[in-house]
């Protein structure tokens, strides 16, 4: 199922023609702001394609990305204008072959319902009500940087100055990190806090997630689901609350398969 989302995602970027990456050094193992822990000394992006935003799907999930507090101990008060770029933004993926194939998936598990507009009510409730995360921040206590899984955020807040990439990140267990695939582990700082290790895809589009992420946490009630795709063996891992919203939800390279 997710291997018919890959093939399918055509607004995929290619890399090394539509992004270029610098991966440079392995990060420390300290998540100190000691010069020492950082293996990089140029920015994680070095060009992105941004023709490619101007894509609708691209458009509306950039114009989600400023709607919601860092500190996840505060208050969210949604506007009217955020609520209707909520829906601007499933209106937009909801069309794509990819949210299309998950959609026909999920309707024949009876995991959710066959109309559209039903379908979309599934949506913003799992994706976009609000509840409380208790004792959750997205900078713990001030130094520790928690979710900030998303390659377009983490490449326009680079680009604003507010990321400083320190490196890829490598256990015993896992891959080594290759510039031409879509899945990194890696670690940066963000403003007042570091993150000590983060996991994203690179380059996929905006409705791949949405649709892989959606697949898996209504598919599944555990938080770690395996899934093989492509030359991927990722580990999806989902944060949820009561199993209605998701919390935070990544990907984990597991290996890269044989080809």
């Amino acid at each position: 199922m997710i291997q018919e989302l890959w093939d399918n995602d055509i607004n995929r970027l290619r890399p090394g023609i539509d992004y270029h990456i610098s991966l440079q050094g392995k990060a420390g193992d300290r998540t100190g702001f000691a010069d020492d822990n950082d293996g990089a000394g140029l920015p994680l992006f070095t060009f992105v394609d941004e023709n490619i935003f101007k894509k609708e799907t691209f458009l509306a999930f950039i114009s989600l990305l400023d709607n919601y507090e860092s500190d996840t101990g505060e208050p969210e008060i949604v506007t009217p204008e955020e609520e209707l770029e909520n829906h601007k933004f499933l209106d937009s993926i909801i069309k794509t072959p990819t949210m299309k194939i998950a959609h026909k998936y999920l309707v024949g598990k009876n995991l959710s319902p066959e109309d559209t507009t039903d379908f979309k009510k599934q949506l913003y409730h799992i994706w976009f009500e609000l509840y409380a995360r208790r004792g959750s921040r997205e900078t713990r206590g001030g130094h520790t940087v928690i979710g900030f899984h998303n390659w377009i955020q983490l490449y326009l807040q680079e680009k604003l100055g507010h990321i400083d990439y320190k490196g890829y990140s490598v256990n015993a267990n896992s891959p080594q990190p290759d510039e031409n695939k879509h899945i990194l582990a890696l670690q940066f700082s963000w403003k007042n806090g570091i993150k000590p290790k983060g996991s994203i895809f690179i380059g996929v589009s905006p409705e791949f997630e949405f649709a892989l992420y959606t697949l898996c946490f209504l598919t599944s009630p555990n938080e770690r689901v395996k899934v093989s795709f492509n030359i991927y063996e990722v580990e999806i891992v989902c944060h949820h609350y009561n199993q209605k919203h998701i919390g935070t939800t990544y990907p984990v390279l597991v290996k890269y398969l044989d080809v």
